[in-house]
C-alpha cells in the first residue's frame, strides 16, 4: 500500500490543505492520504488553538466527499505531545511490511526538521514529500540538513528524488500555491469577514455554528 499521511494542527483545515494533498496523491500514484490533526502540537503556541474534538470534527467534515482522503485521530487519543516518529511507529506496525509511506509537509516544515524529536532516524525508516511553491528555488540537501546527515543521501535523477543507505526517499513536489491559511481565516472571523470560498462550505458553517474563532 502507497499511504501518505498528512499531518497537521488543521486550526482550521483550508482548501490549500485538501488541494495540496489531492496533487500530491496524484502526482505520487498514493493510494491513500491520511489526514492526522495533532493533539499537542510542540511547535504551536496553544492559546489560539481550538479543542483537538472540534478540529477533528473540521478535517472530517472536509474530507467527506474524497474516497481517498481518511482522518486518523491517533495523535488525539494519545497522551501527551504529538510526534512524528511516534505516529510513523503506529502506521509501520499496523500495516507491516507491506506499507510504503510517505509524509507530506511543507519546505517550511521541512527547513525545521533537525528540530523535531528522532529526526535522523524518522529520515532513515519514512519516505518524505516536501512540497514547494511555484519557482521556489531549492536549495541542496546539505544546506536544509547538518551534512553528517546529508551524506546520508544520493540523489537519483530519473525519479527526482534523494535516496537514503536505508532506501528511504525524499521527493520535492511543486504544487499549486493556493495564497490561504488558518491564520488568514482565524483573522477574518474575529473582524467579522468572509472565510467564503477558503475552506469547504461544510467546515464554515460548522465553525459558524460553533462560534469557533471568535
Amino acid at each position: 500500500m502507497r499511504l501518505g499521511i498528512l499531518g497537521g494542527t488543521f486550526n482550521p483545515i483550508h482548501l490549500g490543505h485538501l488541494r495540496c494533498a489531492e496533487e500530491i496523491r496524484e502526482q505520487l500514484d498514493l493510494e491513500q492520504i491520511i489526514f492526522i490533526p495533532s493533539a499537542n502540537p510542540p511547535h504551536k503556541e496553544p492559546s489560539e488553538i481550538v479543542p483537538a474534538s472540534q478540529r477533528l470534527k473540521l478535517t472530517k467534515l472536509a474530507t467527506s466527499d474524497n474516497p481517498r482522503f481518511f482522518v486518523s485521530d491517533i495523535e488525539i487519543q494519545r497522551r501527551g505531545k504529538s510526534y512524528s516518529i511516534t505516529t510513523i511507529n503506529y502506521f509501520r506496525k499496523k500495516y507491516g511490511d507491506g506499507l510504503n509511506l510517505f509524509f507530506i509537509l511543507g519546505m517550511d516544515a521541512f527547513q525545521e526538521i533537525t528540530t523535531w524529536k528522532g529526526y535522523e532516524k524518522l529520515l532513515a525508516c519514512c519516505n518524505f514529500i516536501v512540497t514547494t511553491r511555484p519557482r521556489f528555488k531549492k536549495k541542496p540537501l546539505e544546506e536544509i540538513l547538518p551534512l553528517i546527515v546529508a551524506k546520508l543521501f544520493s540523489y537519483d535523477r530519473k525519479n527526482r528524488c534523494y535516496v537514503h543507505r536505508s532506501n528511504s526517499l525524499i521527493y520535492f513536489r511543486e504544487i499549486t500555491l493556493l495564497n490561504i491559511s488558518s491564520t488568514l481565516i482565524r483573522n477574518n472571523i474575529r473582524e467579522n469577514r468572509s472565510i467564503r470560498y477558503l475552506l469547504p462550505e461544510r467546515v464554515e458553517e460548522y465553525i459558524r455554528k460553533r462560534r469557533l474563532y471568535l
